[in-house]
C-alpha cells in the first residue's frame, strides 16, 4: 500500500468540490497555514477541502545541519535558488501522490489547487507546471522557481492556461524579490496566465494578500 505524507486535512460539511493542497515554508509544518482557512472568508457552498501535508525532515545545510521540516536542503543563501534537483524531485512525486489521491477520491484535476509559501512555493510552482492535467490553479507565495530553465522546453502545454497567482514581500531578506519577479517575467514571457502581487513586508504574509488570496480562490473556484 502507497504511503502518503502526513496531513492537516480540513474538509467542509458537505462532499467537497474542490481542493486546495497547500506547502508550508521551512522548518514549519502543515499546520503553519490551518489558521489562514477561516480568513479566506471562502462562501460554504463553495466546499473546499484543504490539505497541508508536513515535509520530511531533513538536515538543512544553512541551518548548520540541524533536522527541521524541509520540502528540500539549502546549501547557499547567496543563491537561494540553487537546490538540490534529487531532494527536489522526491518531494515533487509526494507532492503529485497527494493529487492523484484526490482525483482517486473522485475530484477531477481540474478542481485541485497547488499552493504553496517559500520552499512550498517553490514546489508547488514546479509541480503545478509539470503537471500532465490541467489543474484548478497555482498559488506561489515569497517563491522561486529553480527550474526555470526547463519549463519552456519541457512543461506540457497542460497548465499553459491555468491561472496562476504569485506574490511576494518587497523587502523579503530570505527569498528576495527579485528570484519571485525573475519567474513571474519567465512565465509571462512564455504566455501563463499569471496573477503578481506584492507588499510592503519582508518573508511573511500579510492582511491584504489574505484577502487577495481568498478573493482569487473564490473566483477560481466559483467556475465551474
Amino acid at each position: 500500500m502507497k504511503s502518503f505524507l502526513d496531513c492537516v486535512e480540513i474538509n467542509p460539511d458537505k462532499k467537497p468540490q474542490s481542493c486546495v493542497i497547500w506547502l508550508h515554508g521551512l522548518g514549519a509544518d502543515g499546520h503553519d497555514f490551518e489558521p489562514i482557512v477561516p480568513e479566506l472568508r471562502l462562501p460554504p457552498d463553495l466546499a473546499v477541502r484543504f490539505v497541508f501535508p508536513h515535509a520530511p525532515e531533513r538536515a538543512v545545510t544553512i541551518n548548520f545541519g540541524m533536522k527541521m521540516r524541509a520540502w528540500f536542503d539549502i546549501t547557499d543563501t547567496e543563491d537561494i535558488g540553487r537546490v538540490k534537483l534529487d531532494e527536489f524531485g522526491v518531494s515533487v512525486n509526494q507532492v503529485r501522490d497527494l493529487i492523484q489521491r484526490e482525483i482517486t477520491s473522485g475530484l477531477p484535476a481540474e478542481r485541485i489547487v497547488l499552493a504553496g509559501f517559500s520552499q512550498g512555493g517553490a514546489i508547488a510552482l514546479h509541480t503545478g507546471l509539470f503537471y500532465e492535467k490541467r489543474l484548478a490553479g497555482i498559488l506561489a507565495l515569497s517563491t522561486f522557481l529553480p527550474t526555470a530553465e526547463t519549463v519552456e522546453s519541457k512543461a506540457p502545454s497542460a497548465n499553459k492556461t491555468t491561472p496562476i497567482m504569485m506574490a511576494h514581500g518587497q523587502f523579503d531578506p530570505l527569498v528576495p524579490m527579485a528570484k519571485g519577479v525573475a519567474a513571474r517575467n519567465l512565465l509571462n514571457r512564455l504566455g501563463y496566465d499569471l496573477e503578481w502581487n506584492d507588499y510592503p513586508m519582508q518573508h511573511a504574509v500579510c492582511p491584504d494578500e489574505i484577502d487577495a488570496v481568498g478573493a482569487w480562490l473564490k473566483d477560481l473556484l466559483a467556475r465551474d
